[in-house]
């Protein structure tokens, strides 16, 4: 089967080439980042137990699950690609969609790929230098080489790009499959002493929440396989299915690995050093612990190329609404892929190479990401009620998107009340998208000069990557 798929008038209609298994590896794929290498220091600093490190892993699973069961009846019920810029639009209307694009165009997105990619640079280059830490800008131009091949391979071809995805996403498993094994191994002959006291520990509202944000951090992509749903092959049963595969296999696998590390790595090392991947395999493998470094190093591949892949979509749908400027909704007329908004992309989360703090950033907006996700599931109970008729081919339990919500509003207020300065520059960002909105969407009547200037850019781009308007299945001012 070609990969050309083109409509009677000229326009590309996208062909549903994204399998079960192609989904299951997006989800796995997408959350399985750097996470899981970095993480477990963030939760154990906040909780400084042993036991409640374990429980907010388990939790986070479970909350991501929920989540994630919620995201398919809003997925299979409004079919358009943009995750929940596509439901927010649905349910409130296009400024509230818009403030939601505009955090994961100018921030989100870009932070969160150049922090995997930096993640996958930073251990390419460890064990060349065992006993320091790797020069930075050798870790950004890595990272950086990272960004430019996977966004020049999303570009060539929606197939080789899952190929990448399933591969990488296997490589990812073993490699944890590994520390799993020999962590309990580890455990069986004996070494318990880091699990006295397991549930020792300086325990509050605001540091049992900021743990979270770690913990679900590493769950982060969840809801990645929503923003490819017009891609999806029968995304009715495919959806919840790649979630009931996906999320509880990610869940034992994080509890697990997070069992091996702490019986290997000490409390004070887990509070000094957040690479305890690379602690683990200094501890346990000897002259074999390189092999941990190059098992993060593909695993963080396959994590960029996971968010790149949906965050093009995003904004490719975002244009289609003109809530994006219109090369963003431009596909190769053959290859079906959204040149322009890739390399976009890509420019951006280069740009968040040259800041060493990305880390912070991601502090920064993780209220709002969590408001964003939150205003989605309240959409969806909203869309319930105003409109019962709406196809749901997946409808969930009432009891679900109630108890994810009462979870979200603690993530949301209580960190507020504990770090009040980071949540209002998180809100002055988020309230900075109104005047774009009212200048460059809500205004129609632009200069001449303007559209001059669009138009042009608009047809180079055609011209020199081959691309044409995408044809999409609806559009969501109509759902």
């Amino acid at each position: 089967m070609g990969e050309e798929s083109q409509a009677g008038d000229g326009k590309v209609v996208l062909k549903r080439k994204i399998t079960l298994f192609n989904g299951v590896g997006i989800i796995i794929g997408t959350i399985i980042g750097s996470g899981i290498f970095i993480s477990p220091a963030g939760v154990y600093l906040y909780t400084g137990s042993v036991a409640a490190s374990l429980i907010i892993w388990l939790a986070s699973g479970l909350l991501s699950t929920l989540g994630a069961l919620c995201y398919a009846e809003l997925g299979t019920s409004i079919t358009r690609s943009g995750g929940d810029y596509a439901y927010i639009y649905t349910a409130f209307g296009p400024l509230p969609a818009f403030l939601r694009l505009w955090i994961a165009l100018l921030i989100i997105r870009p932070t969160t790929q150049a922090i995997v990619a930096l993640t996958f640079g930073n251990y390419v280059v460890k064990p060349f230098f065992p006993e320091c830490d790797p020069p930075e800008n050798a870790v950004r131009l890595l990272a950086a080489v990272c960004l430019c091949v996977l966004t020049a391979i999303n570009c060539i071809s929606v197939r080789w790009t899952m190929r990448i995805q399933d591969v990488f996403t296997t490589s990812k498993l073993l490699a944890l499959v590994v520390i799993i094994i020999s962590g309990l191994y580890y455990i069986c002959i004996g070494n318990t002493q880091n699990f006295e006291n397991a549930f020792a520990g300086e325990y509050s509202a605001g540091n049992i929440a900021l743990a979270f944000y770690s913990g679900l951090f590493a769950f982060g992509g969840w809801n990645y396989l929503n923003f490819v749903t017009e891609e999806l092959q029968d995304p009715y049963k495919n959806l919840p299915r790649a979630i009931w595969i996906a999320l509880p296999l990610v869940t034992i696998i994080y509890v697990m690995a997070n069992l091996a590390y702490f019986a290997v790595v000490t409390k004070m090392e887990m509070m000094a050093n957040p690479a305890v991947a690379a602690i683990f395999g200094d501890r346990l493998f000897g002259n074999w612990s390189w092999v941990i470094p190059v098992f993060v190093a593909l695993s963080t591949f396959g994590g960029v190329n996971g968010v790149l892949f949906t965050s093009a979509r995003l904004f490719a749908t975002g244009a289609q609404e003109g809530h994006m400027p219109a090369f963003f909704s431009l596909f190769h007329v053959d290859k079906q892929t959204p040149i322009p908004s890739l390399i976009f992309t890509c420019f951006f989360s280069l740009l968040m190479l040259t800041t060493s703090n990305v880390f912070a950033l991601i502090n920064y907006y993780s209220q709002i990401l969590w408001l964003s996700v939150g205003a989605s599931v309240v959409g969806m109970l909203w869309l319930r009620r105003t409109k019962p008729d709406l196809p749901r081919p997946i409808k969930v339990n009432i009891v679900i998107p109630y108890i994810f919500l009462i979870a979200i509003a603690c993530l949301v207020i209580i960190p507020a009340i504990v770090q009040p300065k980071d949540t209002a520059i998180g809100i002055v960002i988020l309230l900075s998208g109104i005047p774009v909105y009212y200048l460059c969407v809500k205004w129609q009547r632009k200069p001449e000069a303007y559209h001059s200037f669009s138009g042009g850019i608009l047809r180079f781009l055609q011209k020199t990557c081959s691309c044409i308007y995408l044809d999409s299945t609806e559009k969501l001012s109509e759902s």
